[in-house]
C-alpha cells in the first residue's frame, strides 16, 4: 500500500510534466515559426533544417534506447512516399503562409479544416451527414472565418493563395493519407522518422523548382553572409528546429498518458494560448474585430470537438478529430499537429 501511495504522486507529476510540455510546445511553435521565417527568409531551407533535426533526433534517440522506431527499408519508403509528398506540401505551404501572413490568419485557416474534412468525408468516403450540433459548429467556424477575412487589413493575394493551398494539402492528408499510412503498420516514431527523412530527401527538388537555391547561394557568397549567419536568425531557426522535435515527443507521450478527451481539450486551449502570446509579444496580429472573429472560429472548434466525441457512434469522427489536434500546428504538428 505504501508503495502504491508513493507511485501515485510520481505518476501525477510525470503526467503533468508531459501535458505542460506539450501545451508550451504547441502554443509557442506557430509563433516561433513566424519569428524564424521573419528573420530567416528561406522557407524551403528552414523546413529542410526542421526535417533534418527531427529525423536525426529520432535516429539518435533510437540508438540510445530512449525510443523505438521502424527501421528504414526501401520497400516501405516506396509505399510511404505519397504520404510524405503530401506531408511535405502541407509543411511547405504552412511555412509560406506564415511568411506572408500573421499567426492569426494561419490559425483561422487551420480551424477551417473540420469543415472541409466533413464535406470530403460525406462526398468521397460516404460517411453520414454531420449531426445538427456538428453542423452548427461548422457554421460558426465558417462565419468566424468569413468575418476575419472580411476585416483583415493585412489581406494580400499572395498570403491567401498560400492559405488556400495549405487548406487543400492538410485536408487531403486528413481525409486520405492517414488511412493509407495506417495500413502500413508503422509505429508512432516510425511514422515521424519516415515522414521527416523522406521529406528531407525531397527538399532539394523544391529548392530548384522555387529558385530558392539561387537566393541561398547569393547570400552565402555575399561578404556579410546575408541573414544566414546572423545570431538572431540562427537562434530563431535553432529554436524552431528544437521545438519541432519536442512537440513530436511531448505530443505522442501526452496522448498516451491522458484520455482522448483531455488531449483534445489541451489542444484547443493551446490555440487560445497561441493567440494570447501572439498578441502580447508583437504587433503582427489581427485587428480587435478580427480577433473576435478568430475567437468565434475557435469556439466553433470547441463545439465541433464536443459534437464528435459525444457518442460511440461517432468513433470514426473522433479519430479524425484527434488527428487534427495532434497535427502540427503547426506541425513538423507541426503542421498542428
Amino acid at each position: 500500500m505504501a508503495l502504491i501511495r508513493l507511485e501515485a504522486p510520481k505518476q501525477y507529476y510525470a503526467t503533468s510534466s508531459l501535458v505542460i510540455g506539450y501545451a508550451l510546445c504547441s502554443s509557442l511553435l506557430a509563433v516561433i515559426n513566424k519569428f524564424a521565417i521573419t528573420k530567416f527568409n528561406y522557407p524551403g531551407l528552414l523546413t529542410a533544417l526542421q526535417y533534418l533535426t527531427s529525423a536525426v533526433g529520432v535516429w539518435v534517440l533510437g540508438k540510445l534506447g530512449f525510443l523505438h522506431h521502424d527501421p528504414f527499408t526501401v520497400e516501405t519508403a516506396k509505399k510511404f512516399l505519397p504520404a510524405a509528398i503530401v506531408f511535405y506540401l502541407a509543411i511547405f505551404t504552412n511555412t509560406n503562409l506564415l511568411r506572408h501572413a500573421n499567426v492569426d490568419t494561419f490559425i483561422v485557416f487551420r480551424s477551417l479544416t473540420p469543415l472541409l474534412v466533413a464535406i470530403a468525408d460525406t462526398a468521397f468516403r460516404k460517411q453520414p451527414c454531420p449531426s445538427k450540433l456538428t453542423f452548427l459548429s461548422l457554421v460558426i467556424i465558417l462565419g468566424g472565418a468569413v468575418g476575419y477575412v472580411a476585416t483583415d487589413n493585412g489581406f494580400t493575394l499572395t498570403a491567401y493563395s498560400w492559405a488556400f493551398a495549405y487548406l487543400v494539402t492538410i485536408t487531403t492528408e486528413m481525409v486520405y493519407i492517414k488511412h493509407m499510412v495506417t495500413n502500413l503498420g508503422l509505429n508512432t516514431w516510425g511514422f515521424v522518422f519516415y515522414n521527416n527523412l523522406l521529406s528531407l530527401m525531397m527538399a532539394p527538388l523544391f529548392w530548384v523548382i522555387t529558385g530558392e537555391y539561387a537566393d541561398v547561394f547569393a547570400s552565402i557568397a555575399s561578404s556579410s553572409g546575408g541573414d544566414l549567419f546572423e545570431p538572431v536568425a540562427f537562434s530563431a531557426v535553432s529554436l524552431s528546429c528544437v521545438f519541432g522535435l519536442l512537440i513530436s515527443f511531448f505530443g505522442f507521450a501526452a496522448r498516451k498518458a491522458i484520455s482522448a478527451t483531455a488531449f483534445t481539450v489541451t489542444g484547443v486551449v493551446n490555440k487560445f494560448l497561441t493567440v494570447a502570446i501572439n498578441v502580447c509579444i508583437w504587433d503582427k496580429h489581427a485587428t480587435p474585430f478580427g480577433l473576435v472573429c478568430l475567437l468565434f472560429t475557435l469556439a466553433g472548434g470547441v463545439l465541433y470537438q464536443q459534437s464528435v466525441t459525444g457518442g460511440a457512434g461517432n468513433a470514426s469522427n473522433q479519430r479524425e478529430s484527434k488527428q487534427m489536434d495532434s497535427k502540427n500546428d503547426d506541425d513538423p504538428e507541426r503542421a498542428d499537429e
